[in-house]
């Protein structure tokens, strides 16, 4: 088997890597958007993810990746599986071309022209449920399956009906997006939805490219040598994460630091409370990353720009990028 290229060996884009490390350990941040330039690591760092994700137990042989026994799914109601068995968190790719039958799941035209029976066969969402839907070039999916994304992210579950089926079934997952803002924007409806938003573009120091390079070439030369160094450090980085997990709920977070998440986000002119939300579970999966007790205001400054950059309001007369107006907001209200 083939690994990916390791988390841990990415240089730099320590924002990126960040956040796509607290999300793990916390998947109800929403997710992650890594908008750049090309070649700059993106889809490898999110390929790079399923490395780091601890394993799930999931019943036998369902496709649903249901992690209890006697659940109403459609295979567990009819095969009745008596066991669970452990399997990596799915990270599941979503690719642009993908059908709306292949997303959603259709009719098995195997089973019904062999068998002369209707029977489900479960799609992408189906095999991202408990895990993570990555989507390259985000900004340009089509409409349609946008808006099929966002009725089962609102609602967490799937239902088809077609061709006679009627199929409910859970679909939870963490949506992970990358692209190239010189592509095309993203529709606000769908940039929502990530709770945090990370930019990245290529190194400017020589010394790091030269890494890159050196770190790229290795991989594709030496590979065996390659991936048993660098699993090692993948491999802390995911006892890092399951420690968290542990940690998390008994993180202390002060009302004070709530009210600076509602502060910042009035500010900044922020719609929703999404923003808020974010924030306080960003920052707390920060600080059980990092091993502390307690939320504090450097863990709200480290993330506030991630979970708040893609919901500015968009200001035409305002020359300052997002990243510049978040900083200053938070220069003002948190200092």
């Amino acid at each position: 088997m083939k690994y990916p290229f390791p988390f841990s060996a990415i240089v730099g884009q320590e924002e990126m890597k960040q956040a796509i490390i607290l999300t793990a350990i916390d998947p109800s941040i929403g997710g992650v958007l890594v908008f750049g330039d090309r070649g700059t690591g993106k889809s490898t760092a999110v390929r790079a993810l399923a490395s780091l994700l601890p394993s799930i137990k999931v019943a036998n042989g369902c496709p649903y990746n249901c992690t209890e026994l006697g659940t109403k799914c459609p295979y567990c109601m009819e095969k009745k599986p008596t066991e669970l068995i452990e399997k990596k968190t799915p990270v599941i790719d979503l690719p642009l071309g993908a059908t709306e039958d292949r997303v959603l799941g259709a009719l098995d035209l195997e089973a019904a022209l062999v068998e002369g029976k209707k029977s489900f066969e479960p799609g992408l969402l189906a095999r991202a449920n408990k895990g993570f839907l990555y989507i390259d070039e985000v900004n340009l999916l089509e409409d349609h399956i946008v808006d099929l994304l966002l009725d089962v992210a609102a609602s967490g579950e799937n239902l088809v009906e077609r061709e006679g089926l009627s199929i409910r079934h859970e679909a939870k997952f963490v949506l992970v997006g990358s692209g190239n803002p010189e592509e095309g924007e993203l529709r606000p409806q769908l940039l929502d939805r990530f709770g945090l938003s990370v930019e990245v573009s290529s190194p400017k120091d020589v010394n790091q490219r030269v890494e890159v390079v050196k770190r790229r070439d290795a991989f594709e030369t030496n590979y065996d040598e390659f991936i048993s160094k660098w699993q090692l450090e993948d491999t802390k980085i995911r006892e890092k994460i399951l420690t968290a997990r542990k940690m998390i709920t008994k993180i202390k977070t002060e009302d004070s630091i709530i009210q600076d998440c509602a502060k910042l986000c009035l500010a900044l002119g922020a719609d929703g409370l999404r923003g808020e939300l974010t924030l306080l579970r960003a920052t707390r999966s920060l600080a059980a990353f990092n091993g502390d007790r307690d939320v504090t205001q450097a863990h709200l400054k480290e993330i506030a720009i991630s979970a708040l950059r893609h919901r500015l309001r968009r200001d035409p007369l305002d020359e300052a990028g997002s990243t510049i107006r978040v900083q200053n907001i938070i220069s003002e209200v948190i200092g």
